[in-house]
């Protein structure tokens, strides 16, 4: 049997790293993409190889497009297929509606929607020429669906996201090639200022479950929509976020602020 391949894109930590760690002890090879952190990839590698599982990582800077995404297609050409291409990397910039800048906007837009197509062309074609279909998981996060607060172009920038998903779905499924998102919610990563360690409950009592997420929690939806137990779900948003979106208690912190 051929070993199935998954590619990560930002798996040097976080919600990617653990994507990756889950995708290997589902028996996947992975490719890891980093942008600024290298010793963060090659930590993922060691830890995928303790897994069993066959890895590489390669820098992928979606800032620079469409020269950025030439190292997906290298990744590629070097495991010798793909099977997953999950859409983590992503770029986070606050600033109201008023005061962003059109640079900022550009910036953001260019990593979050616009590499997430090209790698899912890249990813789809191969899939295609493959001929054995494939899955295609965009993270996108609760912000697919409810604004955040001060952070305009964030916000349109993971609806986008969102969008494509559904175009990428119904385009692709005459291919057996998937395509959903997950949205999360609070989840404690580096881009949250929380740790693992602060999964306390009671920690955040401003959301119904009333702490953050663990990375775990993200990348098991992930594992699942990479799985035969998913066969027959496309076009979906996956929200995962401890009951916040019944809330959104960051709109209720503005007004008390």
């Amino acid at each position: 049997m051929t070993t199935k391949v998954a590619v990560v894109t930002a798996s040097d930590s976080g919600i990617g790293k653990q994507c990756a760690i889950q995708l290997a002890r589902k028996g996947f090879s992975l490719g890891v993409t980093w942008h600024s952190d290298e010793e963060g990839a090659r930590q993922t590698v060691r830890e995928l190889t303790s897994l069993g599982c066959q890895a590489q990582a390669i820098q992928l800077d979606l800032s620079h497009l469409p020269e950025g995404t030439e190292a997906l297609e290298v990744l590629i050409q070097h495991l010798g297929r793909i099977d997953v291409l999950v859409n983590n990397a992503g770029r986070m910039t606050k600033a109201s509606v008023l005061d962003v800048t059109l640079d900022d906007w550009r910036k953001t837009f260019c990593v979050d929607v616009e590499g997430a197509l090209l790698c899912s062309q890249i990813a789809a074609r191969h899939m295609i020429a493959q001929g054995e279909g494939g899955r295609i998981i965009n993270i996108t996060s609760v912000h697919e669906h409810t604004p955040l607060p001060q952070a305009s172009a964030y916000t349109a920038a993971k609806h986008a996201l969102g969008g494509l998903t559904k175009s990428l779905a119904l385009e692709l499924v005459p291919h057996n090639i998937l395509v959903n998102s997950v949205a999360p919610g609070a989840i404690a990563t580096a881009m949250n200022n929380l740790q693992d360690d602060d999964v306390q409950p009671g920690s955040m009592p401003n959301i119904p479950i009333a702490r953050p997420g663990k990375t775990e929690e993200i990348a098991g939806m992930v594992a699942w929509l990479c799985s035969d137990d998913a066969s027959y779900v496309t076009g979906q948003s996956m929200i995962i976020d401890g009951g916040f979106m019944l809330v959104n208690p960051q709109f209720l912190n503005e007004k008390q602020a």
